[in-house]
């Protein structure tokens, strides 16, 4: 471990990103990993499936603005553009009627009008999306197929400050493979998690596995779910807004069933969009045959993603085996020759899939951004504006943590 301008801890997008702006500024600095890859939430495998795979984030959002798009293109990755619309619906083993999509449309139009017309200080959306009448649907896509989390436990204000994600485009080779491929370059020292930030120095001490990095200044990039976990601690303590926007940014989850199917599509094209809607809340959504392959990738988000976690992963490939046999027919059990599961909130050095603010506490996100003693920054996809909870949002993030950071620099290296 050797001094250095600055520390950044997580090589993620944001710490990523960070390490390629400072590099570009011409300052030093050390990236730490708790991990033994980097990437964080992008991560592709061919390990399940002999395809590639994204365990974590697959949709380059907002493709007009993501960073990553033009690399993808560059690189030559296969890319369809995806546009999320709903294109089946079942309620439990019926399947909606015309006139029922229809309503599900009309629905969404709704809800968005009440949104941007919302006043008063109800800021849960499951409250607004009662007031619309907006369908199960709807709120299903609203909260945990979007956000992560259920419509009550959703601000409002933080909803309607994520930016329109159009257009969406998904990869074949895998955004985490893509997002390996830029991060390459980057020096980091793998399996190496942070136990301790001191800043009651000068500068700051980051105590690893390895040891003691001492640094002018740190950029922290892990989730906030690894920070109300208090797996890093800090000396002295963080101040006490900063600790509170910690626990008013809890992580979300998104978890992924993928199954393989052979010999049929089930009447289904590729990247057909399918809800099955359940009782209590257990709605399963599936993106159906991506990039025509052998794979039906089900969806399970918020309360539920949680409880599919916990009962692991045999569990949750029998729940989504189930689903498809009660719409589908019996039949479709034989053709299910394999599945796997996610399994972000049991990640450790992760602890879930992304935050979202708490009813009331929208303003947290911009609490955290706040550098501590201007030796502390915060980094990642819980700061990313109007891209929160997504890659690029991480990775701009970062880099603009580390913009600061190098001014700051450049500041104490020519004070006025």
């Amino acid at each position: 471990m050797t001094d250095v301008d600055v520390v950044i801890v997580g090589a993620g997008c944001a710490g990523l990103g960070a390490a390629k702006r400072l590099l570009a500024a011409g300052r030093s600095f050390q990236v730490v990993e708790a991990m033994d890859r980097i990437g964080g939430r992008a991560w592709t495998t061919t390990s399940d499936f002999g395809v590639p795979f994204d365990m974590g984030c697959a949709w380059l959002h907002a493709a007009d603005r993501n960073p990553f798009f033009a690399e993808a293109q560059a690189a030559g990755w296969t890319l369809f553009h995806h546009d999320m619309g709903l294109d089946h619906l079942w309620f439990g083993r019926r399947r909606a009627s015309d006139e029922e999509m229809a309503r599900v449309a009309a629905a969404d139009s709704a809800l968005r009008a009440c949104l941007e017309a919302h006043e008063g200080p109800d800021d849960r959306l499951s409250s607004l999306i009662a007031d619309c009448h907006c369908l199960r649907a709807n709120s299903t896509f609203a909260g945990p197929m979007d956000f992560g989390a259920d419509d009550d436990e959703i601000s409002i204000t933080d909803y309607m400050a994520a930016a329109d994600l159009d257009p969406n485009y998904f990869t074949k080779e895998g955004f985490g493979a893509l997002i390996h491929r830029w991060g390459a370059d980057v020096p980091v020292t793998l399996d190496c998690p942070v136990r301790r930030i001191r800043w009651d120095g000068p500068g700051v001490e980051v105590e690893t596995a390895r040891g003691t990095i001492r640094a002018k200044a740190v950029i922290v990039t892990v989730s906030t779910g690894v920070l109300a976990f208090e797996d890093i601690a800090f000396t002295p303590d963080l101040p006490a807004g900063h600790q509170e926007a910690i626990f008013d940014l809890p992580m979300g989850l998104l978890t992924k069933i993928p199954v393989r199917i052979e010999g049929t599509r089930l009447g289904l094209k590729p990247f057909d969009d399918l809800l099955i809607e359940r009782h209590a809340r257990h709605d399963l959504y599936f993106l159906a045959f991506p990039f025509d392959l052998d794979l039906m990738v089900g969806f399970v988000g918020g309360d539920f993603a949680w409880e599919m976690e916990a009962a692991g992963a045999a569990a949750a490939v029998d729940f989504v085996t189930d689903r498809l046999a009660d719409i589908f027919g019996s039949d479709v059990r034989r053709a299910v020759r394999h599945g796997t599961m996610t399994n972000w909130g049991a990640e450790r050095h992760v602890r879930g899939g992304y935050a979202a603010a708490r009813p009331g506490k929208a303003h947290a996100r911009e609490v955290l951004k706040d550098p501590v003693g201007e030796r502390i920054w915060f980094a990642g996809e819980a700061l990313a504006g109007g891209l929160k909870q997504t890659a690029a949002g991480a990775r701009l993030s970062g880099e603009t943590a580390a913009g600061q950071v190098a001014l700051w620099l450049a500041g104490q290296d020519h004070p006025a």
